[in-house]
């Protein structure tokens, strides 16, 4: 399986993004080719190698003409992209990247995702760095995308809306749940624009993981900041081992005099503060007392936010936490159709051979109270349809 890892030792941006798909291989006629099919007059490509701390690596710019009219609806952008004549699977990953834009934005603003109008984001280079690096993942071949822990930066920016701290308030809704950490540079060193690509494509993040080195590639972020190589380094190669791997924190704490309906509620809390699974233990403690532990699996380095929810949310005095490591069955997800509606479908492997199949719970519930069955029959019906699709899809990969 061929995966490229991005290491954002220096942050992440769009630019630097198609920079280093460029330094690791990728045509620049071939990506210019792709992105005229977005049909936005006068915007070319421009690739140059540069250095940046000493390094050299490739910075790309896209060139637009200037625009009169720069900030744009959300959906605006989704029906540039609705006609652009390009693959279905790079238009649905640039709508996801763009919708996720828009909702952090509304977020912040406090206004429904209709309403935000981007600034920024919105311009045609940020239009062209989303769609392009979706298109050169691909065409490089890309199976899985992981990434490092994504630095920051740090001071503030000047911004449509006047001075802001990093990360900007729109960029830090966009990294729940993504590992990142600040820098005493007095830059911007993740954008808006790299931090969605990045969260959207990522299977993970962490340490890099097991692979064989194909090739390598460096993208230049526009500033050359004093004491700092500013790239983006793309490694890309083949997995030598079958299972993932990466690095998580298991955060916790013993409860023995909360009401037990205040646990759903810490739950909910500290799914939405990034944890990637919450679970409760009953135990006996001291003095035969029955006690609870609440456990939460966090990506490692999110455990500083979330040790105050469990002592918000709960009655405990402390939580304690330790670093994990962590092993997986390569997955991907299918739609499958079935007599119900679509389904999707996660199919997780070993040595390239599916062993288990599981579908969405969320999609079975939703059809079964709309044909009026069990979610039950609907979960059968999914896992036969996936078993029938997968040699099929097995033979066109081969």
């Amino acid at each position: 399986m061929r995966i490229a890892y991005f290491d954002c030792y220096s942050g992440i941006s769009g630019d630097m993004i198609l920079g280093a798909l460029v330094d690791a291989g990728l045509s620049l006629e071939a990506l210019r080719s792709e992105i005229a099919k977005l049909k936005l007059t006068g915007v070319d490509l421009k690739a140059e190698k540069v250095k940046r701390g000493g390094f050299v690596g490739t910075r790309v710019q896209v060139i637009t003409p200037q625009e009169h009219h720069p900030h744009r609806h959300l959906s605006d952008i989704l029906t540039l992209l609705e006609k652009a004549e390009l693959p279905e699977i790079v238009l649905a990953r640039a709508r996801q990247i763009f919708t996720q834009l828009g909702e952090a934005e509304a977020a912040v603003h406090g206004v429904p995702v209709e309403r935000i109008h981007f600034h920024e984001v919105g311009a045609l280079d940020t239009i062209v760095d989303v769609t392009g690096a979706i298109v050169g993942l691909d065409a490089l071949g890309i199976r899985e995308v992981y990434a490092s822990a994504l630095n920051l930066g740090g001071g503030k920016i000047h911004a449509a809306h006047g001075e802001l701290p990093v990360p900007a308030p729109g960029t830090a809704g966009i990294l729940r749940g993504v590992p990142v950490y600040g820098s005493p540079v007095e830059a911007e060193l993740t954008t808006p624009t790299g931090a969605a690509i990045i969260s959207t494509v990522a299977n993970g993040f962490g340490v890099l993981p097991p692979l064989q080195v194909d090739q390598i590639g460096y993208g230049a972020g526009s500033l050359d900041l004093p004491g700092r190589a500013n790239l983006l380094r793309l490694i890309v190669g083949e997995r030598i081992e079958d299972l993932e791997s990466d690095e998580i924190a298991l955060v916790e704490a013993n409860i023995d005099d909360m009401n037990p309906q205040l646990y759903e509620p810490l739950m909910e809390a500290l799914f939405r503060a990034g944890a990637l699974d919450v679970f409760l233990t009953p135990v006996i403690m001291k003095k035969s007392r029955p006690a609870t532990v609440v456990s939460a699996i966090v990506p490692a380095g999110l455990e500083g936010s979330i040790g105050p929810i469990l002592l918000s949310f709960s009655s405990t005095f402390g939580v304690r936490s330790r670093r994990m490591h962590r092993q997986m069955l390569p997955r991907e997800v299918l739609a499958v159709q079935t007599r119900f509606g679509e389904v999707r479908v996660k199919v997780g492997r070993l040595h390239g051979r599916p062993i288990h199949l599981a579908p969405e719970y969320e999609d079975c519930r939703r059809l079964a109270e709309a044909a009026g069955t069990a979610a039950g029959e609907i979960m059968a019906a999914a896992v036969e349809a996936a078993g029938a699709l997968l040699p099929r899809l097995n033979e066109e990969e081969a």
